[in-house]
């Protein structure tokens, strides 16, 4: 099932910029000018970033075969009408089918792959998903160079509609509901309002370098008074289009911005590389689209290696160094510009597109990783969203900051050749910004994830944590095997403990719940651990001896939320409340473990105040 979710989200991407390359074939059949023909991204994008909050209620509603099957079916329709079409509004309007079919299945295989992914695999499932969105846009340009020598502009469609055909296929004999279905209503005034919102903030981005500035900002000005409309009718409604739960919590605020930060790095090289090399260099078509490759496909190679790394690591150093090694070589890129190596500049660009498999995949990761399981869809829904407005967004930004500096360059005197390599540099130079914003947020991130320590002068709260908190914790070693672990969680009577390295410094936390679901995976064909300790003694020996040889740290939570000895009963409830967590470390300041916090413990304190209250009151009485 993340099989075919991952190759229906490389092909709703992948056709964001597939028809890009033959913009001037197009121009030239229909007779349109390139402010016309380039609608047929535009619209692209801006329908699938409308349909996009529709997928989390029909995703909720109807089996996801059937709706699978449905929303490829319409991407399959939009693609023939596109190939036969005789004018140029016929091949737009089938365009933007092909479009709601984006909107509503990259969403879709996001849940699909939440739904099914065992805990441990989250990040590296995530990462292929990553990798696939990545890779679509960026691929895309070299295949569609590569067709258009040796086909007309309409073969394109044909080849779409085929590998939208395949996948379709096999969802149809490999999905089923995976989700707990119900009867969601679409607010249909929620979807005009969200509609007109986007349409009027990125067409105000796009229109910004098009030299009318009224239009643009009255175009922005309009989408934010109509988002402004939505969100308010979202907390007013009992069934909104979109639950602005996720919202709520920080963590995921700081993933989705590092998501888009890093997706508009990719569609802004994407649309710029290729112009500056045609334009600057003289480069046929298909080999600037070549330029782009090994970068492309080192990336697809390395996104489930950077989840794995994410699983077990987190991204506290992975997301910052990412944005760092995109701004650094894109820096050289630029510099590079005015070289004549086309080698050159092509292994600069390698590793800068490597350093998105460690960003866009693990950021979508740590935002989903901090909402609970009824916040998921729609904290899908929002990184999808997330997706079309960051591909608009760096699509319309460096290709306006390239054609603007340039034309401003060419109006000064310089060279048509210099003028063209000041506005890549200065298109550089945005992604080179927007990367240290996401070093920034990366770092505030993780820095936010552990509460601060109160003064010293706080005493009262002190003596509160102190007076609930549980000193005589059960702790695991890093270097304990899962079996180890399992042993003592029934000999001890316990559900999870906490993970200390050999300088007592608290490292991860397992529960039996971490156990039980890897379990699930690793043996499909029992119900739960429970099941097949009764019935199947040699698969009860099969999984004991597997347990025996794993350590626990591939299966714990590395990033654990703790708080310090000097936090108040105050921190200790919101670290509960807001992580929906149960039990809570306690370190001191050298950060070794001192002891826990219960949710019970808080219950107990909270109510026997309550008791101890009425029965003071009853007393008076």
């Amino acid at each position: 099932m993340i099989t075919i979710a991952a190759a229906a989200a490389f092909l709703a991407t992948f056709n964001e910029t597939f028809l890009n390359v033959a913009f001037a074939p197009i121009m030239a059949d229909f007779g349109v000018d390139v402010n016309t023909v380039q609608w047929l991204t535009t619209g692209y994008l801006l329908v699938a970033a409308i349909f996009v909050p529709v997928a989390n209620v029909l995703y909720r509603r109807f089996p996801t075969k059937a709706l699978f099957i449905s929303v490829t079916g319409i991407m399959v329709v939009g693609s023939i009408i596109g190939a036969l079409a005789p004018d140029f509004a016929t091949l737009l309007g089938g365009r933007l089918l092909q479009a709601i079919g984006t909107g509503l299945l990259t969403p879709i295989g996001m849940n699909i792959t939440l739904a099914v992914s065992p805990r441990h695999k989250l990040g590296m499932n995530m990462g292929i998903m990553a990798a696939m969105t990545t890779l679509g846009p960026s691929l895309a340009i070299v295949l569609s160079g590569a067709l258009l020598t040796i086909a007309p502009w309409k073969t394109l469609m044909w080849v779409f509609a085929a590998l939208v055909l395949i996948v379709l296929i096999a969802g149809a004999f490999v999905l089923y509901t995976v989700v707990e279905l119900g009867r969601p209503v679409l607010d249909i005034a929620s979807f005009i309002l969200v509609a007109v919102a986007l349409i009027g903030i990125l067409y105000g981005v796009s229109a910004a370098f098009g030299g009318n500035i009224v239009i643009s900002g009255g175009a922005i000005i309009v989408g934010l008074l109509f988002l402004w409309a939505f969100i308010r009718r979202q907390n007013r409604i009992a069934n909104p289009l979109l639950d602005l739960t996720p919202f709520q919590t920080a963590a995921f605020n700081r993933g989705v911005a590092m998501t888009m930060l890093g997706l508009l790095f990719v569609f802004a090289m994407n649309v710029t590389i290729p112009l500056f090399l045609q334009a600057a260099r003289g480069t046929a078509p298909l080999s600037a689209s070549l330029t782009l490759a090994p970068g492309i496909l080192l990336t697809v190679v390395l996104g489930p290696i950077a989840g794995r790394w994410f699983d077990r690591f987190g991204g506290r150093f992975s997301i910052p160094l990412g944005f760092a090694v995109m701004a650094i070589f894109v820096g050289l890129v630029g510099l590079a510009a005015g070289q004549t190596s086309l080698v050159l500049f092509g292994a600069l660009y390698v590793p800068a597109v490597l350093a998105t498999a460690f960003v866009i995949g693990p950021s979508q990761t740590f935002a989903l990783s901090h909402l609970d399981e009824r916040s998921s869809p729609h904290g899908v829904t929002v990184i999808s969203t997330s997706f079309q407005i960051a591909g608009g967004v760096g699509t319309s930004l460096a290709a306006g900051i390239y054609g603007m500096v340039s034309q401003m360059q060419l109006d000064a005197g310089q060279a048509e050749v210099d003028s063209l390599i000041t506005g890549f540099r200065a298109a550089a130079i945005l992604v080179i910004v927007t990367s240290v914003i996401g070093i920034i947020i990366a770092i505030r991130a993780y820095a936010a994830r552990k509460p601060q320590a109160q003064p010293a002068e706080t005493s009262a709260p002190q003596s509160a944590i102190a007076g609930i908190m549980k000193t005589d914790v059960y702790t695991l070693q890093s270097s304990d095997t899962v079996l180890e672990a399992l042993y003592k969680f029934t000999s001890l009577g316990i559900s999870g403990a906490p993970i200390v390295d050999q300088n007592s410094q608290l490292v991860g936390f397992i529960s039996d719940g971490d156990i039980m679901r890897y379990l699930s995976a690793a043996h499909p064909s029992s119900v739960n651990f429970y099941s097949f300790a009764v019935h199947e003694k040699q698969e009860l020996d099969d999984a004991m001896q597997e347990l025996s040889t794993l350590n626990i740290m591939q299966l714990a939570t590395k990033q654990v939320i703790s708080l310090p000895d000097t936090a108040s009963l105050a921190d200790a409830i919101a670290a509960l409340s807001d992580a929906h967590l149960k039990k809570v470390p306690v370190t001191n300041r050298d950060g070794s473990m001192v002891g826990i916090i219960s949710r019970s413990a808080v219950n107990r304190l909270a109510i026997a105040n309550y008791l101890e209250t009425e029965h003071q009151a009853q007393l008076v009485v």
